[in-house]
């Protein structure tokens, strides 16, 4: 009988890949099938995130509802991995001792090892080194994929921004080989994938020496070899650091045309003093700066951001400032976010001293700001034709089907099955907040 594992995943986009990798391993390793329901699940794992507030205690509630699961089969085995494992490993154990296997973002190849350990009744040490490295050497190749496809080519960050736990649980930055990355977008063109989503917590801080030669290899240089795969339709990456982001990339995207027309790039705040004090590397002006200089490379680029609202000291006036560059800047999405202490970081050490009332007033502006925005770009596309990724079914509807267009919207229309996985051309009839409705050309 086939053992099945269950993955709760939380957080970024690399934390999804992770999870798909957890899921290869133990598949190759050990013949764990997944299943989407925790209560037939002989293995659970939460993948887990520590960027949002309270993120430990969500992880023991959801801990707590599956230790009577346990109690009921006290053969179920449950690992707890990802970022919040990273920072409380020990206090993991401790507080939930019914708790097999604790394990970091670093450490996932460990798994395998570690479950045939408790097959022998042995109790594996929590495992969260910083080995980046190993681990990619040691991940298996994609054994399936859907049409759109993440790789992962660089883990942590060394910009210790003041708010961010990231390079505390994740380590600071080392970049995947560019022989490992080419291979795996081989591999995953052959399953299927025509889209390519490169991942890294700061991934325009991407930088190798290309195996054999003194060939310095950026995120831009590695994009232009990327686009050279026959079948590589599309390629994205996420996320970008404003400070890192330089001249070749803004070529790319003048060059590159199998880079959509969209960019997200965190900005944080438009205020300088609120951005020195995250420690982030650059002024509003030189944000302001780069996307001038997008725009002119690359006409009609959508830019969306992340914000965090109400850092502590951010005044009304301060707050202005984010509130006129996203309006200056006409950005079409966003992550925003009321500021919320991070245990461990320099920021939590400050006062706090803008009210909960007035973090949420002023987030409810900058969000009322972008929807009006984002929705008006979505109307001036009626009409136009967008070349889109069918990548399955619309969540309104089995009878339509669904894909991205290239500025992210989802775009539904009527099709056959047939047609999930190619590249297809839409014109757009209508776009509602959150969708476009259109009919296949």
């Amino acid at each position: 009988m086939n053992k099945r594992l269950f993955v709760q995943t939380y957080g970024c986009q690399m934390n999804v890949y992770d999870s798909n990798k957890i899921f290869e391993l133990l598949n190759n390793s050990h013949k764990y099938q997944a299943t989407n329901n925790e209560k037939e699940a002989d293995l659970l794992i939460m993948n887990t995130c520590s960027i949002r507030e309270k993120a430990q205690e969500k992880v023991f509630s959801e801990l707590g509802r599956w230790r009577k699961l346990k109690e009921k089969n006290k053969n179920i085995i449950i690992g707890v991995g990802g970022c919040v494992a990273a920072q409380e490993a020990e206090h993991i154990k401790t507080r939930a001792p019914f708790v097999d296997v604790v394990f970091g973002p670093q450490t996932i190849h460990h798994l395998p090892q570690m479950i045939t350990q408790i097959y022998k009744n042995e109790i594996p040490k929590p495992n969260v080194e910083f080995k980046p490295i190993e681990k990619f050497d040691n991940l298996p190749l994609p054994g399936k994929t859907g049409p759109s496809a993440f790789v992962s080519i660089m883990e942590g960050c060394s910009k210790f921004c003041s708010f961010c736990i990231v390079p505390y649980t994740r380590g600071q930055e080392v970049s995947r080989s560019f022989d490992d990355i080419i291979l795996e977008v081989h591999e995953l063109v052959k399953l299927g994938a025509k889209e390519i989503h490169l991942l890294g917590q700061n991934v325009n801080g991407y930088n190798v020496n290309m195996s054999g030669t003194d060939t310095n290899v950026n995120l831009a240089l590695l994009i232009r070899y990327l686009s050279e795969i026959n079948g590589v339709e599309r390629i994205r990456f996420t996320t970008s650091h404003p400070a890192e982001f330089d001249h070749s990339l803004i070529d790319a995207y003048r060059d590159i045309k199998k880079l959509p027309n969209y960019l997200h790039l965190p900005v944080q705040s438009g205020s300088n003093r609120i951005l020195e004090l995250m420690k982030r590397g650059y002024t509003h002006e030189t944000y302001r700066d780069i996307i001038s200089k997008l725009r002119k490379a690359r006409p009609g680029i959508s830019i969306s951001s992340d914000f965090i609202i109400g850092y502590p000291g951010e005044t009304e006036e301060e707050f202005m400032e984010t509130y006129n560059l996203i309006k200056d800047l006409n950005i079409d999405y966003s992550f925003s976010f009321i500021y919320s202490k991070r245990p461990g970081t320099p920021a939590s050490l400050i006062e706090d001293n803008v009210t909960i009332e007035e973090k949420k007033r002023r987030l409810s502006r900058i969000q009322g700001l972008i929807n009006l925005q984002a929705h008006a770009i979505s109307e001036s596309m009626i009409g136009t034709e967008q070349t889109i990724l069918v990548t399955g079914t619309s969540k309104k509807s089995d009878q339509q089907l669904t894909g991205k267009t290239e500025n992210n919207r989802s775009l539904n229309f009527d099709g056959t099955s047939e047609l999930i996985g190619q590249m297809v051309k839409v014109k757009v009839l209508s776009a509602s907040l959150n969708s476009l409705q259109g009919e296949i050309i």
